[in-house]
């Protein structure tokens, strides 16, 4: 068993220049295939070798990403800009960074929220309004954070940091209520996400690699002991995992016409699991947050 694992690590787990090697190749291969329409074992092969080539993409980036910021650093703009105060706390202060993140956040899911409630109005669509108040709440959590760390610097109050972290695990209850309704109308309705062209490849490298830093960042950020940097990456990861579903939706869409009940049956179960996993770190954050504030309460009555 050790065995299997050794070879299936060295296969799925490759070093930056071979996984950049075999994934450029195989997806050019992928692309020309299905520009000619063919169904032939070669366009079979270049299914799977886009498959291994997704894969090994998604556990090969992080490590890219180090190796290309290792380059990106001895450029002389680069090493210029962290010369300055601003840009060297930008590029080296992790907690800096991700306040900055969160304000980007904010904005996007803002504007998404206004432009689904706009086009749920006027086409009078369900959808719309679902996926309107669906990132309404996220903003709703993101903004919660945005105004605490305008308030004090994080860490400094971990009590009012830990209501804080409550608080989004509340909401994030409520926002799994959203995602119920949206998968139980893609269900019913037959409705999902959908990507124009080969743009699906480049959102599906995008959704994998915010996937696996998020779910980096959430056990990363918690070890840092600032509850409002892990409510942060959770807001980060579920939004994330909704990403996944969307996708998935759009791959079923795309490589999956007309097998409607397959279609349904993974959407029913990746969706279930998703929400699953939401309602499980809702329940966590307002748990954990419960006990912290009482032990923190008792610390202060009994020094």
């Amino acid at each position: 068993m050790k065995r299997v694992k050794a070879i299936l690590k060295k296969m799925v787990f490759l070093p930056p220049w071979l996984t950049v090697f075999i994934a450029v190749p195989s997806f050019v291969f992928v692309f020309v295939m299905l520009g000619t329409g063919e169904h032939s074992p070669l366009s079979y092969l270049s299914y799977l070798l886009s498959a291994y080539a997704m894969v090994i993409c998604a556990t090969g980036l992080p490590s890219i990403v180090k190796t290309v910021r290792g380059g990106i650093n001895q450029i002389p703009l680069v090493q210029k800009i962290r010369s300055t105060a601003w840009g060297e706390r930008l590029l080296g202060d992790a907690v800096f960074r991700s306040e900055i993140t969160l304000h980007g956040g904010l904005l996007g899911n803002l504007l998404y929220a206004a432009i689904n409630l706009f086009s749920g109005i006027r086409y009078r669509s369900t959808w719309f309004i679902a996926l309107a108040f669906y990132y309404a709440l996220l903003s709703a959590m993101r903004a919660l954070l945005v105004r605490y760390v305008h308030r004090r610097p994080v860490g400094q109050d971990i009590p009012a940091e830990f209501r804080h972290y409550r608080a989004c695990g509340i909401i994030l209850l409520m926002m799994n209520q959203a995602l119920v309704g949206i998968i139980v109308y893609m269900l019913t309705y037959n409705r999902g996400f959908s990507y124009p062209g080969f743009m699906i490849y480049a959102m599906a490298l995008y959704t994998f690699y915010i996937t696996i830093t998020a779910l980096i960042n959430v056990f990363k950020y918690r070890k840092r002991g600032s509850p409002v940097m892990s409510a942060a990456k959770v807001i980060r990861l579920t939004a994330s995992l909704v990403s996944m579903l969307s996708l998935e939706t759009a791959m079923l869409a795309q490589f999956g016409s007309g097998q409607t009940q397959f279609r349904r049956i993974m959407l029913a179960s990746s969706g279930g699991a998703v929400c699953a996993v939401v309602l499980a770190m809702a329940i966590y954050m307002i748990v954990r947050a419960g006990k912290q504030l009482k032990k923190l309460q008792n610390r202060s009555i009994n020094p």
